[in-house]
């Protein structure tokens, strides 16, 4: 076969072929599995199973007032793909423990129906997405649907409760900084799950959160109050570049670093604001240096989600720098070392997350 140019097309490996489409089944079905695992958690046919099963279709729709048929084809779904058990012999569906930990259990460090929702409001951007590969223009986090901010709360909070307080004791000195009443800055604060998290670890140590968006800075004072800290978590609407205050012990950002369109800029402000002997902790999404090393299953999804968020949030502000979300440690150290960092190092990580710590 000649292609129009009159060269000859490379054949066709059959074996690769069948390959690729399955993995395009593959991803078809986890397309739209994604509705689906929101569902189940909306409506609690997840936590059912979780408290009450094995159940039957019947009487799964009977627990969770919802429509059996319905039901019965989401069962289906779900255990074809892996998601819930299903015994033949009963024409019963349970979870497995394992199950339970990642669809039931919502303060699981794994718990994902808070990563679908985050997922699947993000691709409702497509047409404006679309249009921004044509014109390399940006757009803001602000300009998403609200359930990608709830999903994002949802998604990394639990991983933030479950691992904040070891991530800080990597840091040199700064736990015992904070345990005698240290200043703290949670950047990118979003709905406050990790400022809050830091507050309740460490009582005597001042917070505050701070997030450009607006009615995300108003959802986070709503979840302090319900915490029982809102006397000692202070929030503010402001940029990573603009933000008050000086002297802070430690300046934290999580997973937000790379959506910024300035990181220099705001390293150099962090530099600023932060106490000579104090820390910037930056957690990033874990990624190698080299893009070869990230093409894995969860490199795919960081890229993705970096594709539809992250990248574009950084281009919508000035300078747009477009760190993006798989931008590794050595990308990172070169921009906190360009903003007037002395010291980088990695002081921990998790199979999807790196912990830096910056120093003056």
């Amino acid at each position: 076969m000649a292609t129009e140019s009159g060269a000859k097309a490379d054949p066709i490996d059959e074996q690769k072929l069948t390959k690729l489409v399955e993995t395009s089944l593959v991803d078809l079905g986890a397309t739209v599995h994604a509705s689906l695992a929101i569902i189940g958690d909306d409506l609690g046919l997840y936590a059912a199973l979780d408290e009450a099963g094995p159940l039957t279709s019947a009487e799964l729709a009977e627990q969770t007032d919802t429509a059996e048929r319905y039901v019965r084809e989401w069962l289906r779904a779900q255990a074809a793909g892996g998601y819930v058990t299903y015994d033949p012999e009963t024409d019963r569906y349970g979870l497995s423990p394992e199950q339970a930990h990642i669809l039931a259990n919502k303060e699981s460090p794994v718990f994902m129906p808070g990563a679908f929702q985050l997922v699947a409001s993000a691709a409702k951007i497509e047409p404006e997405l679309r249009e921004a590969f044509r014109t390399g223009e940006g757009i803001g986090w602000h300009e998403h649907d609200e359930d990608v901010f709830h999903g994002t709360e949802r998604f990394f909070g639990p991983s933030y409760g479950a691992n904040l307080v070891s991530w800080i004791e990597a840091l040199n000195g700064i736990d015992e900084t904070l345990k005698a009443g240290g200043r703290v800055a949670d950047v990118g604060c979003g709905h406050g799950a990790p400022t809050i998290r830091i507050a309740e670890a460490y009582p005597d140590s001042t917070v505050i959160g701070i997030d450009y968006h607006e009615s995300s800075i108003a959802v986070a004072r709503e979840r302090a109050e319900t915490a029982g800290v809102g006397d000692r978590v202070d929030f503010e609407v402001a940029t990573a570049r603009e933000y008050r205050g000086i002297d802070y012990d430690l300046v934290t950002m999580f997973n937000c670093f790379h959506d910024m369109g300035d990181p220099v800029g705001v390293s150099t402000h962090v530099r600023e604001t932060l106490a000579d002997d104090g820390a910037w902790m930056i957690v990033e999404p874990y990624a190698k240096d080299r893009v070869e090393d990230n093409l894995t299953p969860f490199g795919r999804l960081a890229y993705s989600i970096s594709t539809v968020a992250c990248t574009p949030n950084s281009l919508s502000q000035e300078v747009g720098y477009g760190l993006g979300a798989q931008a590794g440690e050595e990308q990172t150290r070169e921009v906190a070392t360009a903003g007037g960092f002395t010291c980088f190092r990695r002081a921990a990580e998790t199979p999807t997350s790196l912990v830096f710590e910056a120093r003056p």
